[in-house]
């Protein structure tokens, strides 16, 4: 069953509002009406009873029962009727009187044979348990008409007032929700290559407003997420194709002529270099490709990230030493996280360090504890990186020298990156700054994991 459209309900809710509306106000004036002619009917008979008590209480006129006919002349849907104290009617100006009267006193409503009454009952002479009982009977079917006249005007008037509301709702929640068609518009006709289309979020109400700048957010990052997987994608076939060029070409060119086994073995050792570096490389891939989905759970251990940061440093002496750069730590604090990881992502920023870092250039550690973690740092002097390259440091097989742009067995450009998804996974953060003739990796590492 096919569901009711937005419009559509909007357009009921509005018609069922009016109609509760209409009818509330309806019942609402229909029983002030009411109350309003049993307040008038009330008068009426309370005036009436009073003239009729002085022309009754008047014994000694003999013309007594005349006086009071005239009385009753001037309002022809008056009936009265006077009982004695012992129940003998002495005085009706109608012989015919409903046979329901009710003898509570006040004022009541009866009905008889489809004939509505208002009926007051009240004593001749009041305070007098002996007194006489007078009744006055006022016929009201005008009253009712009128009401009943009342009510049909008010089922009409709902009726009519909830058809007109739908189809003004209707018309209006039509056009309100004209910015949804636009936005259905925009998002039936994206596609891979359209990913740069964008709502007009100046031309939106304001309850549309946010929801707009999200979507045009999101396909800002839909766009941004395309064009790097389409870049991650040329990029992978452009570092595989030189090392499977040298691959083809070393094989060829040995294979083209009888070669003696010294140049055989030599051909094999410089395929395996090349294979060993594409297989570093697919290694590197999966290990993003995990990061990605969320497959990394780092390893809980204490560590002392001073002590590691020493090892890693003596690791790497000996390459600072031939480049003639200093090495030197500073500060230590405890983590509880992945010893091999850990290592991996400062190793990568160790090895970057000291391939941009100068002849008698210096290379730091620095670990310090703040109310929120650790703060480590891995800083090299030399050339500044300009602030447009900063946010693309950690992009897959980016490299920020611009003299390195083909694939080698050396670095692919995958080492910032890893070291991304190796801190992220920590759940801490990195990001790089470069100033003053000093470039540092900044780590932001939480207190516990």
């Amino acid at each position: 069953m096919r569901r009711l459209s937005l419009s559509g309900r909007l357009a009921l809710l509005f018609a069922a509002c009016t109609a509760t509306v209409s009818l509330v106000a309806g019942v609402v004036f229909n029983r002030a009406s009411e109350a309003h002619f049993i307040e008038l009917d009330q008068q009426l008979l309370e005036s009436k009873l009073t003239g009729l008590r002085q022309v009754a209480q008047n014994r000694q006129s003999a013309d007594r029962q005349t006086r009071i006919a005239e009385e009753l002349s001037h309002q022809g849907d008056l009936t009265l009727r006077i009982r004695d104290s012992d129940g003998e009617r002495w005085f009706g100006r109608t012989l015919q009187m409903p046979t329901n009267l009710s003898s509570q006193p006040g004022l009541s409503t009866i009905n008889d044979n489809g004939t509505d009454y208002r009926l007051l009952n009240a004593a001749l002479e009041p305070g007098n348990p002996d007194s006489a009982q007078l009744t006055l009977l006022l016929d009201i079917t005008h009253h009712q008409h009128f009401l009943q006249r009342m009510q049909h005007l008010i089922w009409l008037t709902v009726g009519l007032s909830a058809l007109a509301t739908a189809l003004l709702g209707a018309w209006a929640a039509r056009s309100g929700l004209r910015p949804l068609r636009r936005m259905s518009a925009v998002a039936r006709g994206i596609s891979a290559q359209s990913l740069n289309a964008r709502l007009p979020e100046a031309q939106m109400p304001t309850e549309l407003g946010e929801l707009a700048h999200s979507f045009n957010a999101m396909l800002g990052r839909l766009d941004d997420a395309f064009q790097r997987l389409s870049a991650f994608s040329a990029d992978i076939a452009h570092e595989l194709r030189t090392p499977l060029s040298n691959l083809l070409t070393h094989t060829q060119v040995t294979l083209t002529r009888p070669r003696p086994i010294e140049d055989y073995r030599e051909t094999l050792h410089s395929n395996l270099e090349e294979l060993q570096w594409m297989a570093q490389l697919v290694n590197d891939m999966l290990y993003l490709a995990k990061a990605d989905h969320g497959l990394l759970a780092p390893k809980r251990e204490p560590l002392e990230l001073g002590q590691e940061s020493d090892i890693l440093l003596e690791f790497f002496a000996p390459l600072a030493e031939d480049a003639r750069v200093r090495l030197s730590r500073e500060g230590q604090g405890p983590f509880d996280g992945d010893r091999a990881m850990l290592r991996r992502a400062l190793s990568n920023l160790l090895d970057n360090a000291l391939r941009f870092t100068p002849a008698e250039g210096e290379v730091r550690v620095r670990i310090a504890e703040h109310s929120k973690g650790l703060r480590v740092s891995v800083e090299n002097s030399g050339e500044g990186i300009s602030a447009e390259l900063l946010p693309r440091l950690f992009d897959r097989f980016y490299r920020a020298d611009p003299a390195r742009q083909e694939g080698s067995s050396e670095h692919a450009g995958l080492g910032l990156a890893i070291t991304q998804s190796i801190i992220k996974a920590h759940g801490g953060q990195i990001h790089c700054e470069s100033d003053q003739g000093w470039t540092r990796f900044v780590i932001e590492l939480p207190k516990g994991l």
